[in-house]
């Protein structure tokens, strides 16, 4: 098993229960360690505090899709020049309605099977997750 999604800090909380319970599940700063399945999932190159611009890269030359809640991605050209150069796959939560750690699990657990379809898609590209849709953005 291999790392394929990497769960942004502004989801570290919600990244923890992932990783729980999936293998190929990462996080800033996750230091790795035997999955539920027995894998052994490598520590994240990533630490939390790094910037959007420096990790994005990173995070995409290794291959994995991006979850995050980063409403402001889109308006920061930095961050969305780094996502396209970097050819990067992301699914940003909708968050216009502050949801809370439950709130988030649950678009990401409804959404997981499409997330795990569209992962073969070339970058790069974004989506918004909501719980009943995914809405493309880049």
């Amino acid at each position: 098993m291999t790392i394929r999604f990497y769960v942004d800090a502004d989801l570290l909380g919600v990244a923890k229960i992932l990783a729980g319970v999936r293998s190929d599940v990462t996080y800033p700063g996750d230091g790795g360690g035997r999955g539920p399945d027995g894998f052994e999932r490598p520590p994240c190159p990533v630490q939390a505090g790094d910037k959007d611009v420096d990790w994005i890269p990173q995070v995409a030359r290794a291959g994995w899709i991006i979850i995050s809640r980063d409403r402001h991605i889109q308006h920061r050209p930095a961050e969305r020049q780094a996502l396209i150069a970097a050819q990067a796959k992301m699914f940003r939560l909708d968050a216009r309605h502050g949801l809370n750690k439950w709130q988030q699990l649950e678009i990401i657990v409804t959404q997981w099977r499409r997330f795990e379809q569209m992962s073969e898609l070339p970058g790069p590209w974004l989506y918004m997750a909501t719980r009943t849709s995914l809405r493309k953005e880049i």
